[in-house]
């Protein structure tokens, strides 16, 4: 992922931001843009542990409890699961992929879960978090219809 160096002034504007578009946003929206932020981390945590499918999982609940596939139960039982992964690896990075996989899914639950997806995401990388905005600015379509 590409380096970008983000004053504290820069992270704390765009952190603010972001929570302006998403106090907006309905919980299926929020779960997409959840699920999009863990994706986009998920290959770390899939190159450190390729055996361990849990945070993918988490991932697929999140989109599919959006699509009415699951039951909030269901993508809550694959949250704990991705939870259940992290506190099992030893990468600290991995750790965070797999906790923002974990939130994503649990936002079917509660929509506050989708900003802890997306915190645990941004510390893979700096970078991170300006593509998170790009995309929640891409999605807040949404709110406006």
């Amino acid at each position: 992922m590409n380096q970008t160096n983000l004053s504290n002034e820069d992270d704390k504007d765009i952190k603010k931001k972001i929570a302006e578009i998403t106090s907006k946003m309905d919980k299926q929206a929020l779960a997409i843009w959840a699920s999009d932020c863990a994706q986009h981390v998920l290959p770390y945590f899939e190159e450190k542990y390729p055996d361990d499918d849990r945070p993918r999982k988490a991932i697929e609940a999140a989109r599919a409890w959006v699509k009415d596939e699951i039951t909030v139960g269901e993508a809550r039982s694959a949250a704990f699961a991705a939870h259940k992964a992290a506190r099992e690896v030893e990468d600290d990075i991995a750790r965070a992929v797999a906790r923002a996989a974990g939130h994503a899914a649990a936002t079917a639950h509660v929509a506050s879960h989708a900003v802890h997806a997306a915190d645990y995401a941004a510390k893979v990388s700096p970078e991170v978090i300006v593509w998170q905005h790009k995309i929640l600015q891409d999605l807040q379509h949404y709110v406006n219809e």
